[in-house]
């Protein structure tokens, strides 16, 4: 069949024009019209996928989807459009290898990391997690570092007496009349002799660890929050399974971004190996869980020096060998989780 690239081209761009604004109808015809000119047409068989999926013809979707992956192996987005409708099919394999494709092109693709948690980490996402903790536990006291948008703190049971430390905190939920924001460095808060008044004198039952990304701050924050802890308390850390090496590194060179907080998981369990550590399955990037606190231990402190330095110097690739073992990681399975507290 011969090829009439120039027609089809013109009518690929009204297509995609009429897509971009939301006349799907207007652009299944345009597309058509560019797919028979040129049925090699990469663009037009994607934005033809983008119509059905938005149709919610996810089969005839993907087909497109990967016939343009063909014409078009180096194009990111196609890729990415293959690995959601492979997920919407239910596809995980399928959707994971996908959006490994699309980070290999594009690393930067937010949305692909995005997805790749999804399908890597099925099950209740971290925050439904919390919330599930919350209600589990009932703690008295709540100490949560990293507040952000306030959307995690915002899960404090009316009757908890709750502590947000952050920086920078840009609080734009509203919170409990319980609660409390203490807009300084966690290093600085815990140095001020403020804590045993916010929490009226009471231990912390639960805390949570989601403020730097970045190992030595993450673990200063676990050494001070178990000074106030008891052996009944329960830590919890975020961001401890990296997804990719590019994403666990140090410095932030993407969107999605987990840091270096695995390095947390390997020391305590290697130089804390009283305590119960654990890492839940979830998405984005797993949830640490320790149990077992000691707030007399004094190991981590004065040895932080040697820790620091040991496991900075290790390399991502030292959990090549066992990644889930190595960070201890357990199933997303509410059941396997109430087991440790």
């Amino acid at each position: 069949m011969d090829k009439d690239s120039k027609a089809a081209q013109a009518a690929f761009e009204l297509g995609r024009a009429a897509f971009s604004e939301g006349n799907h109808s207007a652009a299944a015809e345009h597309l058509a019209r560019a797919l028979r000119a040129d049925p090699e047409h990469a663009g037009a068989q994607q934005f033809s996928g983008g119509v059905a999926f938005h149709a919610g013809r996810y089969r005839e979707a993907l087909e497109r989807f990967e016939i343009a992956c063909r014409l078009a192996p180096d194009d990111a987005q196609c890729h990415h459009d293959a690995a959601v409708t492979h997920w919407k099919l239910g596809n995980m394999d399928a959707a994971r290898r996908s959006c490994e494709i699309a980070l290999s092109l594009a690393p930067e693709l937010d949305s692909a990391h995005q997805l790749l948690a999804v399908t890597t980490f099925p099950g209740p996402v971290y925050v439904d997690l919390l919330e599930m903790f919350h209600s589990h536990l009932r703690p008295r006291t709540y100490v949560e570092i990293g507040v952000s948008t306030g959307d995690s703190i915002a899960l404090a049971r009316s009757g908890t007496r709750a502590i947000g430390v952050d920086p920078d905190p840009k609080v734009s939920r509203r919170l409990g009349s319980n609660t409390v924001i203490r807009a300084m460095q966690s290093d600085d808060y815990f140095a001020s002799g403020k804590v045993s008044s916010d929490l009226g004198g009471l231990p912390i039952d639960l805390a949570f660890i989601d403020g730097m990304h970045q190992f030595e701050f993450a673990l200063r924050d676990f050494i001070n929050i178990e000074k106030y802890s008891s052996p009944e308390s329960t830590i919890l850390i975020h961001d401890v399974y990296p997804l990719t090496r590019l994403t666990a590194e140090r410095e932030r060179k993407t969107s999605f971004w987990s840091g270096d907080i695995w390095r947390l998981i390997l020391a305590l369990r290697k130089y804390r190996p009283d305590l119960s550590v654990n890492v839940i399955a979830t998405a984005p990037t797993g949830l640490g869980v320790v149990r077992g606190l000691d707030p007399a231990s004094a190991v981590l402190r004065e040895r932080m020096e040697e820790i620091v330095s040991e496991c900075l110097a290790l390399d991502y690739s030292v959990l090549d060998a066992d990644k889930a073992g190595m960070l201890a990681l357990l199933p997303n399975d509410w059941a396997r989780i109430k087991a440790l507290l």
